[in-house]
C-alpha cells in the first residue's frame, strides 16, 4: 500500500524552473502552504529528479495552479525527464514571464506562485525545498482574492488521486455549524 496517498487528492501543480541555459517544468502533487506571514510554499522533490538539481542550484521556482484542460500536459510534464526534452514543447505548454523570478510561469495556470527557497529539508526519499512567495498570479474569475478561495463553481481545478487518476472538486463548499 501507497500509505502518503492516503492524504490525497491533492492539487496538481506544474512547477517551472530554471538553470543551464533552459527552462523545465516538473508535475508535482506534493505542494503544500507552510506559512502564512510570510507566505511561504513547499515542494516535495525526489533529487533523482532534472528539476532538482536545477532548482537547487538556483533557488528558484514557480508553483504553477493548473485546471483539468491542462490534465494531458500534467502527465506528460511528470512521467517524462527534462534531461532529454524540451517539456514545454512536448506538453505544448506556452511561457510567460515571471516578475521577480527567472523561471517562466505556465501561460493559462489559474494561479502562479513565484518562490525563492529559503530552507531545504531532507525528507527521507524527497527534499521539500521550501520557498517564500515573492510574486503571485491569480485568475480572479475562478479565485476570490478578497476571501482567499476557489470558485468552484466556475474553476476545474486539477487533483491528483494516485498513479495514472485524476480529480476535480465538484461539490458545494460546506461551512461548520456553530
Amino acid at each position: 500500500m501507497k500509505v502518503v496517498r492516503v492524504l490525497h487528492p491533492c492539487v496538481a501543480t506544474l512547477v517551472t524552473c530554471s538553470g543551464r541555459g533552459v527552462d523545465n517544468v516538473l508535475a508535482v502533487a506534493w505542494a503544500m502552504p507552510v506559512s502564512a506571514d510570510p507566505p511561504m510554499v513547499a515542494v516535495s522533490i525526489s533529487p533523482k529528479r532534472y528539476s532538482y538539481s536545477l532548482i537547487e542550484e538556483t533557488g528558484e521556482f514557480v508553483v504553477n495552479v493548473v485546471s483539468t484542460d491542462m490534465l494531458d500536459a500534467v502527465w506528460k510534464c511528470g512521467t517524462t525527464s527534462g534531461r532529454r526534452v524540451d517539456k514545454f514543447s512536448l506538453a505544448g505548454l506556452e511561457k510567460t514571464p515571471s516578475e521577480v523570478v527567472k523561471p517562466p510561469r505556465v501561460k493559462g495556470a489559474l494561479a502562479s506562485l513565484e518562490c525563492r527557497v529559503v530552507d531545504r529539508v531532507e525528507a527521507g526519499d524527497h527534499v521539500l525545498f521550501v520557498g517564500e512567495v515573492v510574486a503571485y498570479h491569480v485568475d480572479e474569475e475562478v479565485f476570490n482574492v478578497e476571501r482567499g478561495v476557489w470558485r468552484l463553481e466556475k474553476a476545474s481545478i486539477l487533483m491528483h488521486l494516485g498513479g495514472e487518476l485524476f480529480v476535480q472538486p465538484r461539490a458545494e463548499p460546506l461551512t461548520p455549524r456553530p
